[in-house]
């Protein structure tokens, strides 16, 4: 599978406990990231990761290209819902291209939890 790992600042270290605890499932698929998260997630868990840009500077919306030209299967993207974003328009984007395309999302822990255990299961 294609998975893009997404977080926000403030989730970053979220997302690396996540794909710590999670390596060995993530390691035997295709990873994307915005260019922070990926930076993040590779230097502490030494996952081969293709780095888009940062959210703020397009990261999301290439991600969102991708979506949109059905190369994802699986989106984890821990949002901070208490924080405004600058970038809230991309943001918005991205999650409705998941739902138009029908992609797997997870915006919080639990959830990517249950589709990273789901994975592993060989049950998507």
């Amino acid at each position: 599978m294609k998975i893009a790992l997404i977080a926000h600042d403030k989730k970053k270290n979220l997302m690396i406990d996540l794909a710590i605890k999670y390596k060995d499932v993530l390691a035997k698929h295709t990873l994307f990231a915005t260019g922070t998260t990926g930076t993040l997630v590779m230097g502490e868990t030494g996952l081969k990761i293709t780095r888009m840009k940062s959210g703020p500077l397009g990261g999301d919306q290439q991600i969102g290209s991708m979506i949109a030209d059905g190369l994802l299967d699986l989106v984890v993207f821990l949002r901070d819902p208490l924080t405004s974003q600058p970038h809230e328009p991309d943001v918005s984007a991205l999650l409705r291209l998941c739902d138009v395309q029908n992609i797997p999302l997870a915006t919080n822990v639990k959830s990517a939890e249950i589709m990273l255990t789901a994975l592993k299961n060989n049950e998507i």
